[in-house]
C-alpha cells in the first residue's frame, strides 16, 4: 500500500474508530500542521489572511471577497470549496475538501508569497479548525455567514459546533458578524473577551452594513445572497477598499459554479444546479426560486442527503422541500455505505409531515440519473423551474465506490435528449 492510501485509510478516518476525536486532533493533526508550517517557512506570517466560516454561504462570500479585491487591483489568493485562485488565475489542486490538509495548505500559502500575493481569502470549516488544519494561520479578519444545522454527526451538539467555529476568532484583529443570525449573541460575547474590532451586517437588525446604509445591486438571487454581499462588503471595506469600488464589483459578480448555476440548453423551462445540502440552504434556495416561478407553474426540486453524515437534518430538509417546492423528487447524494432507500425514507418523513402526497407531489427515485430524467423529461413543463440540489460543483459520486458524476453535464445531456 502506498503512503497516500495508508494515510487516508489508517491515519485518516480509521483512527477515529479506535480513538476519540480530540486524541486524533492533538496527536495526529497538530504535529502534521506544525511540521508543515516549519517546512514551508511560516508563509502565513507574510500574508493578510481573511477567514470565512459558517454553515452556508462561505463559498459565495469568499469568492465575492476575492472578486472585489481583484477588481481593486490587489493580487489576492483564494482557497475555497472547489476552486483555488492566484490572482485571476485558477490553480488546479484536485482538492475535494474546503479546508485542505496542512501540507497542501502551507505549500499553497508559500506559493502565494513567492508570487507576490498579499491578501488571501480562506474558507474555514469547523472540522478544519478543530483538526488544527489551519493552525499557524493568523487571521487578520474573520467573518461568519451563519451557523445552522450541520456536522452534528461530528461535533455532537450545536454548542460544540459553535465553539469549533469560534476558534477562528481567537486572535483576529477584525471580526465580522451577521447580526440577524442566531449565533450572533454567542460570537459577540466571545469577541468581547478579545481585542478584536467588531463589524456587523444584516438585513433586519441595526448593523454597520445594511441595504439602507450600503445600497447595492447584484445579479445573485435570493435573500441569502443579500447577506453574502453585505458580509463581503463589510470585510473588504475593513481592508480599505473604497465603497464605490465594492458596489461596482458586487454588481458585476456572476456567481460561483454550482451555486444556483443555470443550465441553458434550449429547453422551454429553467434548470438550476445548486450545492444546497442543509435544511437552511435548501430552504433559502427554494424560497428564492419560488419567488421567480411564474404564477400557475411548478417549482420542481431534485435532491437527496449524503450517507455517513448528520442524519437528524434529513427530515428537516424534507419539510423545507415540501414547503417551497410544488413537486419533490428524492434521490441519492453520495450514499457511501448507507442504504439509499433508507436515506430517502428519512427525508420523505419530513416531506409527508409538511403535506406532500406520495406519488402526486412526492416521488422516490434512488438512481440520481433516473431521478433527473423524470424531472426534466416527464415532470417539467413550459415555464416551470427545476432545481437539482446537493452536488453543485462536485464531479464525483461517493457510493460503495467512487465514480465520476457532474449534475450540470448530466442535465445538459438529458435536456438535449428531449429534442
Amino acid at each position: 500500500m502506498c503512503w497516500s492510501k495508508f494515510r487516508k485509510s489508517f491515519l485518516g478516518e480509521k483512527l477515529r474508530l479506535f480513538f476519540p476525536n480530540w486524541v486524533v486532533n492533538v496527536f495526529k493533526h497538530f504535529p502534521l500542521a506544525f511540521l508543515a508550517i516549519v517546512f514551508f517557512g511560516y508563509p502565513a506570517r507574510r500574508l493578510r489572511i481573511i477567514g470565512i466560516t459558517g454553515t452556508d454561504g462561505k463559498t459565495t462570500t469568499s469568492n465575492l471577497i476575492h472578486w472585489i479585491l481583484t477588481s481593486a487591483r490587489r493580487k489576492t489568493g483564494l482557497i475555497s470549496t472547489g476552486v483555488t485562485k492566484l490572482g485571476t488565475k485558477e490553480i488546479h489542486t484536485g482538492l475535494h475538501v474546503t479546508s485542505p490538509e496542512p501540507w497542501i495548505l502551507q505549500r499553497l500559502l508559500r506559493r502565494f508569497v513567492k508570487e507576490g500575493v498579499k491578501d488571501v481569502v480562506l474558507e474555514a470549516t469547523s472540522q478544519g479548525l478543530v483538526q488544527n488544519r489551519l493552525w499557524g494561520c493568523h487571521f487578520l479578519i474573520a467573518a461568519v455567514t451563519n451557523v445552522t444545522h450541520e456536522h452534528l454527526d461530528y461535533h455532537q451538539s450545536y454548542q460544540n459546533y459553535l465553539q469549533a467555529k469560534n476558534r477562528l476568532f481567537k486572535r483576529v484583529k477584525i471580526a465580522v458578524l451577521n447580526k440577524d443570525d442566531e449565533s450572533y449573541s454567542f460570537f459577540q460575547k466571545e469577541i468581547q473577551k478579545t481585542k478584536a474590532k467588531l463589524v456587523t451586517y444584516g438585513l433586519k437588525s441595526k448593523a454597520d452594513f445594511t441595504p439602507q446604509s450600503f445600497p447595492f445591486k447584484t445579479k445573485l438571487l435570493g435573500e441569502f445572497n443579500q447577506y453574502n454581499c453585505l458580509a463581503a462588503a463589510a470585510v473588504t471595506s475593513s481592508l480599505g477598499i473604497n465603497k464605490g469600488q465594492i458596489k461596482k464589483a458586487i454588481a458585476t459578480f456572476e456567481g460561483v459554479k454550482g451555486r444556483l448555476e443555470e443550465v441553458k440548453a434550449g429547453q422551454p423551462f429553467r434548470v438550476f444546479i445548486d450545492f444546497a445540502h442543509t435544511p437552511n440552504a435548501l430552504g433559502n434556495t427554494l424560497k428564492a426560486l419560488k419567488s421567480i416561478t411564474p404564477k400557475g407553474h411548478f417549482l420542481i426540486a431534485v435532491f437527496g442527503s449524503a450517507g455517513g453524515r448528520d442524519k437528524s437534518k434529513r427530515p428537516l430538509m424534507g419539510e423545507q422541500a415540501a414547503q417551497y417546492a410544488d413537486l419533490v423528487v428524492l434521490t441519492e447524494d453520495d450514499p457511501r455505505n448507507e442504504n439509499v432507500e433508507e436515506i430517502i425514507e428519512q427525508i420523505a418523513q419530513g416531506c409527508l409531515k409538511a403535506g406532500a402526497k406520495e406519488d402526486k407531489t412526492l416521488f422516490r427515485i434512488p438512481n440520481r440519473g433516473q431521478a433527473m430524467r423524470v424531472a426534466l423529461k416527464k415532470l417539467a413543463q413550459k415555464d416551470d423551474i427545476v432545481v437539482i440540489c446537493g452536488k453543485g460543483h462536485q464531479q464525483v459520486m461517493y457510493g460503495k465506490t467512487e465514480y465520476p458524476w457532474n449534475d450540470f453535464q448530466v442535465a445538459q445531456k438529458i435536456i438535449k435528449g428531449r429534442k
